[in-house]
This record gives structure tokens, C-alpha cells and sequence, in this order.
């Protein structure tokens, strides 16, 4: 069958399996006591949401690389597909201990910061020395095409540091209901169709796979949301926009595509700087999201905003790219 029937194949039964699937997983974990662990420091208005499930993303991790093997099982001979497949699952693998450990402490106690960057390295540089014969350890300028070749060394670092910068970047965003779902949603729709159009074929299936669990679990998640994703999602999501910025050669384009997370990572940082430095607030909270709230706006409203934030920084993106390859 062609790339685009198997394409719309993966995105229909992705959303079918999650529909049957989730209501099913909900009532597991909540069987379970398995849920949302509310800071001490958290907003009042959010500090209901203790009682929500959470590893929802575990469903759209697993559902679409389930539904990708069968649909497209010759497709896991392309090594692209497994670097940008593994790294989903190696990240996932990551939060999935985080929430473990924050459910099993009844606390935001999870993996010590350390830790989560040991594991996150090692992934990163296990996954540069396995397939660093299909990365392209170049940048590519926008517009005149200029390619930088870089030495392997010091892409081995930039892939490290990009891979936990999107990680963080988006488990930063993960704090609204339906927000960093349907961001994630807007932002991989560029490289659907970059991929399709630059002949990764086998990466649009796995895509529109993933589209599918996300659709599924927007249902699910938007307000008032049944479910969170937890870090399982959250840090699978950063490492597959990473890997495809790396493997597509759209590093520069990536900025852009993920730019809501990028706004979500630099403030924050900017806020702690500025703390720990100057000992004053350069916004009124972040993540950044939680500061609209504070000034009196809805939670829908917020998000909303953010997905229309996030279309316009895809399409930039989107424009940076084609005029890169």
C-alpha cells in the first residue's frame, strides 16, 4: 500500500484503540490510587487536580508504535525510523520510573534531578554511538543553504544538550489541561509533512500513528481533563521532536516548530536566574502558563491561545525548513 493510505490507516486505528483503550486504563489506575500529585507550592485553582489519574502518555507511546509495527513492519528496517522510535521509547522509559517513584512517595519525589540527567545522557550518547552513520553532524543554514559540517565530538554534546532541552522544554509545558497534548499535536505537523515531502516515508507512517494517540488522548485530557500524561509523556514527546530536528537536519527549523516550548524553557530559566541571582521575579510565576492564570484567565482561554501561538510558530517553522533542504 502507499505512504499515504498506510499514513491515514495508522492515524484512524491510533484513534480507535485509544478511545477503547483509555476509558478502560483510567479506570485501572484510579482502582489503583494511581494519581496526580499536587505541589505544595501549585496554584489554588490547580490544587483540585490531586485526584486525576496520571500516565495517560504511556497510551500514546505504546498504542501507536503498536499500531506502526503492524501496519508497516518492514518500515523498522529503516534505521531513521529506529532512531527517532527508540528515542520515544528510551524517554518514556525515563518518566515512567519519575511518576513510578512520585506515585509510590505520595510526593513530587521522583527521580533526584541528577539521576534524570545521567539516565537522559547516557540514552542520548547511546543513541548517537548506535546511529551516528545516519546523522547528519552538520547544520544547515536557511536560505543560502550553507552547510556547516561540525566534528562528531561536538555533535555528540549538541545532541546531548538538545535532547534534555526538549525533554525539559516540554515537561515544562505539561501543565494545563489539553496544553501540551495539542501544542505537540500543532508542532508535529510540519514534519508530517517534511518527511513526506523529503521521502522519510516510513517516519511520516510513524507520525501519523503518534497524531492518531494524541488525538486520543486529547479527548481524554482537555478540560476538565480525566487524565495527565506525566513525565512518561512528556519526556518521550521532547525526545521525539529532538530526534527529528537531528535526524531531518532541522536544528534551526526545530527552534521555531517547538517554539512554545522554547518560550515555556526561557522563561523559566530566566525566572530562576534572575531569583538566584538578583533575588527578584522577572514574571509573576512560571512556568509560564500559571502567570496568565494569576492575572484572571481562564484555563481554556489560556490554551487556546497557546494552540494559536504554536499553529503561527509551526508555519514559521515550517518556512525556515523548506528553505533549508
Amino acid at each position: 500500500m502507499n505512504t499515504l493510505l498506510l499514513s491515514f490507516a495508522g492515524l484512524v486505528l491510533s484513534i480507535i484503540v485509544m478511545f477503547l483503550a483509555m476509558p478502560r486504563f483510567i479506570r485501572f489506575l484510579k482502582n489503583r490510587d494511581i494519581n496526580q500529585v499536587t505541589s505544595e507550592y501549585a496554584l489554588e485553582e490547580f490544587k483540585n487536580k490531586g485526584k486525576t489519574p496520571i500516565m495517560g502518555g504511556l497510551l500514546f507511546v505504546v498504542i501507536p508504535i503498536i499500531v506502526f509495527i503492524l501496519i508497516d513492519f518492514k518500515g523498522l528496517i529503516d534505521r531513521r525510523v529506529q532512531f527517532v522510535l527508540l528515542s520515544y521509547i528510551l524517554y518514556c522509559s525515563v518518566g515512567f520510573i519519575d511518576d513510578a517513584l512520585v506515585i509510590r512517595s505520595h510526593s513530587n519525589e521522583g527521580l533526584s534531578p541528577k539521576t534524570r540527567l545521567i539516565m537522559e545522557f547516557a540514552y542520548t550518547l547511546g543513541l548517537f554511538l548506535l546511529y551516528r552513520d545516519i546523522i547528519p553532524m552538520q547544520v544547515t543554514i536557511p536560505f543560502v543553504h550553507a552547510t556547516v559540517s561540525i566534528h562528531w565530538l561536538v555533535f555528540a554534546v549538541f545532541m546531548i544538550l538538545l535532547y534534555m532541552a526538549e525533554a525539559n522544554a516540554v515537561n515544562f509545558t505539561d501543565g494545563m489541561d489539553g496544553l501540551c497534548a495539542g501544542v505537540s499535536f500543532f508542532a508535529l505537523l510540519p514534519f508530517v509533512y517534511l518527511s513526506y515531502r523529503y521521502s522519510y516515508l516510513n517516519i511520516t507512517i510513524f507520525l501519523m500513528c503518534i497524531l492518531g494517540g494524541l488525538i486520543g488522548y486529547l479527548h481524554f485530557n482537555f478540560h476538565p481533563a480525566k487524565i495527565f500524561m506525566g513525565d512518561s509523556g512528556s519526556l518521550a514527546l521532547g525526545a521525539l521532536f529532538a530526534s527529528l530536528g537531528i535526524v531531518m537536519d532541522q536544528n534551526i527549523a526545530l527552534f521555531f516548530i517547538g517554539g512554545v516550548f522554547v518560550i515555556e524553557m526561557f522563561c523559566v530559566v530566566l525566572q530562576q536566574i534572575s531569583v538566584r541571582v538578583f533575588h527578584k521575579r522577572v514574571f509573576t510565576y512560571t512556568p509560564i502558563h500559571y502567570a496568565f492564570v494569576i492575572k484572571g484567565f481562564k484555563e481554556t482561554k489560556i490554551v487556546l491561545s497557546f494552540y494559536a501561538l504554536q499553529i503561527v510558530l509551526s508555519l514559521i517553522g515550517l518556512f525556515i525548513a523548506l528553505n533549508t533542504l
